[in-house]
């Protein structure tokens, strides 16, 4: 199985004590260290936010910082949690040059941050001559209920906007895919988390039935300090 270097070492654990104004988290590390790190998770983060579970951080050696550590990992339910959602991107950049992904694999460029829509930038631009250029959204997925994986966490309209511009991007000719990126192994299935987001959910029905393809991979979290690093599992089951 390939495999990714994609985070700086060591990891450095600790328990969590509160996530506050989305961006920041109080933790004490192993060595009895307080820090507040950045929470790199600008979403809910429904079901592992809780008080007392194992985390996982990194430091980094820019002096300028105003928050030293960055959150990466969290225990919950057992197994370890990828948390970072500017690493999700990362991790499908590296597993598109590698090739892992075989639904992904025929495309010989890729371009990140293209503008596209109404405001809007694609996680991914692929091409390859004599075929459609292929519109690449992805999406970082770390809620588990009832064993099957779910997205989103929280109300997204900023998501649900993305579902109908890919729709309307498809209509014009274009592939487009998105891709939901599992950052625990726990999970086998995957569905839409209608409940939370009933607007999104209806967005990603739609954007399905114009032809927009939804692919679901799962991530091992790397939670070791001689090798960082996330091979891609094999595709998950998608309920939707």
């Amino acid at each position: 199985m390939k495999k990714m270097s994609l985070l700086p070492l060591p990891l450095i654990f600790g328990t969590l004590v509160k996530r506050y104004k989305r961006f920041f988290a109080d933790i004490v590390l192993d060595d009895g260290t307080e820090i507040t790190a950045h929470c790199p998770n600008p979403g809910a983060m429904l079901g592992v936010l809780n008080s007392g579970n194992k985390v996982a951080v990194t430091k980094s050696d820019n002096p300028a910082r105003k928050l030293g550590y960055t959150w990466q990992y969290v225990e919950a339910e057992g197994t370890w949690v990828g948390v970072n959602t500017h690493l999700t991107n990362e991790i499908v950049a590296d597993a598109l040059t590698k090739k892992i992904i075989p639904e992904l694999s025929d495309y010989t460029s890729i371009t990140r941050e293209v503008k596209y829509g109404i405001n809007s930038r694609i996680d991914f631009l692929l091409s390859k001559e004599a075929l459609p250029p292929c519109y690449l959204e992805v999406k970082n997925v770390h809620l588990k209920r009832g064993g099957v994986a779910q997205f989103p966490d929280c109300v997204t309209l900023r998501g649900a906007k993305h579902m109908t511009e890919l729709a309307a991007i498809k209509q014009q000719g274009a592939r487009c895919v998105v891709l939901y990126l599992v950052q625990r192994m726990d999970c086998t299935e995957f569905s839409i988390a209608d409940d939370i987001d009933p607007t999104y959910a209806k967005a990603a029905s739609l954007a399905k039935e114009s032809g927009v393809e939804m692919l679901v991979y799962a991530c091992e979290v790397p939670i070791c300090n001689d090798l960082a690093t996330a091979p891609i599992m094999s595709q998950m089951n998608i309920l939707i």
